[in-house]
């Protein structure tokens, strides 16, 4: 059923474990066919409010509710890298209701194996009957489109397929097809563009023009809320207000709000100062008149409502981060490959890369573009041919999925602090100062698997800094980077002394590189002039 869906919430609150106010008294709406796109800087709490909204965080105070049902993206999808199979991964984007009931046939289905008897036989007969009571079966037929549609293949031969052999994007456009097409009229999708190629990305433009139901969204590709969405609303100053118009019009209604919030502080902070000089006067008549004392205790009181009733809400401010990449002289050619072949990825290929170029690696999603980052970053990449670096070229992985084992349990302060191979350490106070510059002081303390996944790039790219790389290989380093972060990074890229080569299906980003190193469907790696969007997957057998 279409056009039934909605999400109201009302007066919405948040505080962190350590009593930091993160957020108060949101409020805003999506109706059935809307598509809200939800802003704001990294860290300011845009991941907390959709868990808040999708039930999984109590919030310190309001409400949410929820008609025609709720489907959650949540960020991760896209960087699962654990044994979960396909089918998991559907399950884990379905009702409650259908999760508990696959595990209770999964549990029975394995009792099975072990003890054939006819009360094992009952439960599971039992556990069928609750699969199908739940819409197990229709969920299987719903997967079975999703995976074609996906991945090529029926869900009988996906549904025990390994995620973490699946590219990025294919995670993505996995989940998105079960939770357009499914049931559920209501859906949260935390960035569901990262890990899509251009053409994955202008299908979910067409797919969300199209649906009919309720759309909150995170993301961060410009071109892609300039065509999607319908209202805006902006988490910042520790509270959010909603646009009513599209994207295109955004930057200028947040600008007149700043305008009128400055000026609505501006005139409360006058009557503030006339109505404290007012009762400083009548406090010094008061006592020599009881009618001024009158007066005196009636402009406190004046003074303490007014006081009470607070000021405008809380101007924002634009968080400056200022990465200083600075690089260093190389030989000539940075890159040289001759005859790489990435094994069953791509045909071998022959390219030069000189001092100073701007690389934009681009293809379909799949098709190799990350295995060759991480084989010239030094990893073990399955590959035939030669490659090599030049002269003082030293690497610099941006890796697009963030997974950084050896940092999980270590503060922001303490990875600074130990420093690693051509990283030396910082003691807390330059430490601080780094982070600082990077938006990330009031997280130094923080573990690095709590950032958010914003914070988490503006931390990788901090490291990138001071590890003296001068060949910098990024995955879509703009994924996870709000407006403002992601046009530091290019103006320190701008400034950068060395090499860049960059995986990326930002099309606004990629309009910048002068080089184009394009990753075909039919397994070719060819230099082009221009950035191509519409390379298909790669055809290999599957």
């Amino acid at each position: 059923m279409r056009g039934v869906g909605f999400l109201d919430s009302n007066g919405l609150a948040y505080r962190l474990p350590d009593g930091r106010e993160l957020f108060r008294d949101v409020s805003f709406k999506v109706g059935a066919g809307a598509v809200v796109a939800l802003v704001g800087a990294n860290g300011v709490g845009k991941t907390t409010l959709l868990r808040i909204l999708s039930g999984e965080l109590t919030p310190s105070a309001g409400s949410v509710r929820v008609q025609g049902g709720l489907g959650v993206m949540p960020q991760f999808v896209g960087s699962v890298r654990d044994g979960s199979t396909v089918r998991d991964l559907l399950l884990a984007a379905s009702p409650k209701a259908l999760r508990d009931a696959a595990t209770a046939l999964d549990q029975v289905e394995l009792a099975l194996m072990e003890t054939d008897d006819e009360p094992t036989q009952m439960k599971y007969a039992d556990a069928l009957t609750g699969w199908g009571e739940v819409g197990g079966y229709d969920a299987e037929v719903l997967w079975d489109t999703v995976t074609v549609a996906a991945l090529g293949v029926p869900f009988d031969r996906a549904r025990f397929r390994e995620v973490r052999t699946l590219s990025g994007g294919e995670q993505k456009r996995l989940v998105l097809e079960a939770l357009l097409r499914g049931p559920e009229q209501v859906l949260l999708l935390d960035e569901p563009d990262n890990y899509l190629d251009v053409p994955g990305k202008r299908w979910l433009e067409e797919r969300l023009g199209d649906t009919g139901k309720g759309v909150l969204l995170v993301s961060h590709d410009r071109e892609l809320l300039d065509v999607a969405a319908t209202q805006v609303v902006t988490v910042e100053a520790r509270s959010a207000w909603t646009h009513s118009g599209s994207f295109g019009t955004w930057h200028a209604a947040r600008q007149a709000r700043i305008e009128r919030l400055a000026e609505q502080h501006r005139r409360w902070d006058e009557e503030h100062h006339r109505l404290k000089e007012l009762v400083r006067t009548l406090q010094i008549q008061a006592r020599i008149s009881e009618v001024m004392a009158a007066k005196y205790r009636a402009m406190q009181t004046r003074l303490a409502k007014f006081e009470e009733a607070g000021p405008p809400p809380e101007l924002p401010t634009d968080e400056r981060v200022t990465p200083r990449l600075r690089g260093g002289r190389t030989g000539v050619r940075a890159i040289t490959c001759a005859g790489l072949e990435l094994t069953g990825l791509m045909k071998p290929f022959d390219v030069e890369v000189f001092f100073g170029d701007r690389v934009a690696v681009l293809g379909s999603n799949g098709s190799g573009k990350s295995h060759f980052l991480r084989l010239l970053g030094g990893g073990e990449v399955a590959h035939t041919g030669a490659w090599r670096l030049g002269a003082r070229v030293v690497p610099g992985l941006f890796a697009q999925t963030h997974q950084h084992p050896e940092w999980i349990g270590r503060t922001l302060v303490d990875i600074l602090w130990h420093g690693d191979d051509g990283r030396s350490g910082k003691d807390r106070g330059a430490a601080m100062a780094t982070l600082d510059r990077y938006g990330l002081a009031k997280s130094g303390d923080q573990r690095f698997e709590t950032l958010s996944g914003g914070q988490q790039a503006r931390f990788q790219v901090l490291l990138l800094e001071l590890s003296g790389a001068t060949l910098l290989l990024l995955d879509e380093p703009t994924d996870n980077l709000d407006l403002n972060s992601a046009e530091a990074l290019q103006s320190a890229l701008d400034e950068f002394t060395g090499t860049v080569v960059a995986v990326t299906h930002d099309r606004w980003f990629a309009r910048t590189f002068d080089r184009f190193l394009l990753f075909r469907s039919d397994g070719e790696v060819v230099e082009v002039d221009e950035p191509v969007w519409d390379e298909q997957r790669v055809r290999r057998a599957r």
